[in-house]
């Protein structure tokens, strides 16, 4: 079967939605470790988390993002970490450390938390791997879904859900609402309903990289690893 994926972060693991390129069919399903999720093979898999971290400064590529995104949803895109916060153990010493840097920039508790997810990411990766594997931004990805416009209302409001369910529908991501309902049945509240739109929004994104369809924001620089700053949508 060839296929394509969209991956989230979850308290679960992973959620990643894969759509069968033949029959355009699409199955929600958690990974706990996202090496599993790699061992499948899949034609393109795009991942909501950083790929490429900077030693220091901002990432180009989430600025091209935030301008995307405005007015509405361009603080959905927060500051990855830089690569060297990746070896502390504490909140207060990454973010020590980055505000000791010049240009100064602390670290984020949102950051923080998907660490070790980035982590286990940056462990399983290499630059070559990147021709099928990407970053990807949900958001962005819905902003090309929605002829250029950022969603109007936030992802975990109701009106936020029920926007973002029509456009996902409407692009061929089957129900996504139907496929959280299933997933929280067996992971309870390890499963957000937006953990699942996000993996769906980019289950189509890695099938628009495929055709050549996909936005691709990024100034072509690489991180100390040669792995490229970009991100998908």
């Amino acid at each position: 079967m060839s296929f394509v994926i969209g991956v989230d972060g979850c308290r679960a693991g992973w959620v990643a939605a894969r759509v069968n390129l033949s029959t355009e069919n699409m199955d929600v399903f958690v990974a706990a470790k996202f090496d599993e999720l790699l061992n499948l093979n899949a034609r393109m898999l795009i991942v909501d988390m950083p790929i490429g971290l900077a030693d220091n400064g901002k990432r180009a590529c989430e600025a091209l993002a935030r301008q995307r995104l405005k007015p509405l949803r361009h603080s959905s895109v927060f500051s990855s970490p830089r690569r060297p916060m990746l070896a502390f153990d504490t909140y207060e010493q990454a973010n020590s450390w980055g505000k000791a840097q010049t240009p100064s920039s602390g670290l984020s508790k949102q950051a923080w938390m998907i660490l070790p997810k980035i982590r286990e990411i940056d462990d399983a990766i290499n630059a070559d791997d990147q021709q099928r594997i990407g970053e990807g931004h949900p958001e962005v990805a819905l902003w090309r879904l929605n002829d250029g416009a950022p969603c109007r209302y936030p992802k975990r409001t109701r009106e936020g859900q029920l926007e973002r369910a029509g456009l996902l529908t409407a692009s061929g991501a089957e129900t996504p609402e139907y496929h959280y309902q299933a997933l929280k049945e067996q992971y309870g509240a390890k499963v957000g309903v937006d953990d699942v739109f996000d993996a769906c929004a980019l289950a189509l994104t890695a099938r628009a990289r495929l055709d050549g369809e996909a936005v691709h924001l990024s100034d072509g620089a690489k991180d100390a690893r040669g792995l490229i700053m970009e991100i998908w949508g």
